[in-house]
């Protein structure tokens, strides 16, 4: 026998319909959220190491960068305290990881327009673990990198001044940051509308942050403007903490900008801030294309 509702009241057993789509949530089952992530990473990974050539120019980028600045400009840039190799490591490292971050924004832009998003979603997996997988595979490939441009330093001179705790410290703080970065890039990858878009668009943002900073050269050395942008510079704070950490800021004066007296705190706060702010807007927008 049915039971009729009164009119303008739902059934005791049926539940009202919703037509907006679920919010994207880590299933119950952690392990299976986990292996779903690491399989969306090994994915990401064999589809790397089936482009060999991008891993190529991806590696040889900071090993031109380190020859390019350490022993062609090294002996016309002067730096008021340190010898220019040592105080150019970490500018270089910096430039790399973040450099390196952008291939999620571009990855997740490819895979939309190829339709590679649409076949996940009718998978039996968490949708989440898309996400999780594209930017571990950039952690990864910025390890590599990271590993790579520290055995080219060493062969032109420089060296880590401080303690394998403070090395690994300084190793694991441009990943945290090239990590967090990862899901900046990677909402604007679901934001536009083709790959194209997003890497003229990140070269256009990220050359004037890591060249308009301490990177290559003293902030104080920069005109007035270029100067307090420098020092209030994010990237400036990361280069300015992994010297500390590799021992590499000899008796380099460090300007009175707060960021920079406080530069491993500041690196911190702006990595948690990233991460806070911009993995939920990244499931939200994924749960939003998901839903078309």
């Amino acid at each position: 026998m049915s039971v009729i509702a009164p009119e303008g009241r739902q059934p005791e057993n049926q539940q009202p319909r919703s037509h907006r789509p679920a919010p994207l949530e880590p299933p119950a089952d952690l392990a299976m959220w986990f292996s779903d992530g690491w399989t969306v990473t090994k994915r990401n990974l064999t589809k790397l190491k089936r482009s060999p050539d991008m891993l190529v120019f991806a590696i040889l980028q900071p090993i031109m960068f380190v020859l390019l600045f350490s022993q062609i400009y090294g002996g016309s840039i002067q730096v008021e305290g340190s010898n220019y190799t040592q105080y150019l490591m970490a500018g270089i490292f910096a430039q790399t990881v973040i450099f390196g971050s952008t291939f999620s924004g571009s990855a997740m832009a490819q895979d939309l327009k190829d339709g590679i998003i649409d076949r996940f979603r009718t998978l039996p997996m968490s949708s989440s673990a898309v996400l999780v997988g594209r930017t571990n595979s950039d952690l990864v490939l910025n390890t590599l990198s990271v590993i790579i441009m520290m055995g080219t330093g060493l062969l032109v001179g420089w060296r880590v001044n401080t303690s394998v705790g403070s090395a690994l410290a300084g190793i694991g703080l441009l990943l945290l940051f090239s990590y967090s970065f990862s899901w900046v890039m990677a909402l604007l990858g679901m934001s536009v509308k083709s790959p194209e878009v997003i890497n003229n668009a990140s070269f256009m943002i990220l050359f004037p942050f890591t060249f308009i900073s301490n990177a290559f050269v003293q902030a104080q050395n920069l005109p007035g403007p270029l100067e307090t942008f420098a020092n209030w510079n994010p990237v400036s704070a990361l280069v300015q903490a992994v010297r500390e950490l590799f021992g590499n800021t000899g008796t380099v004066p460090v300007p009175d900008a707060w960021p920079m007296q406080n530069a491993l705190l500041t690196v911190l706060i702006g990595a948690t801030l990233m991460l806070v702010v911009f993995v939920p807007l990244c499931v939200r927008k994924f749960a939003s294309i998901s839903s078309r």
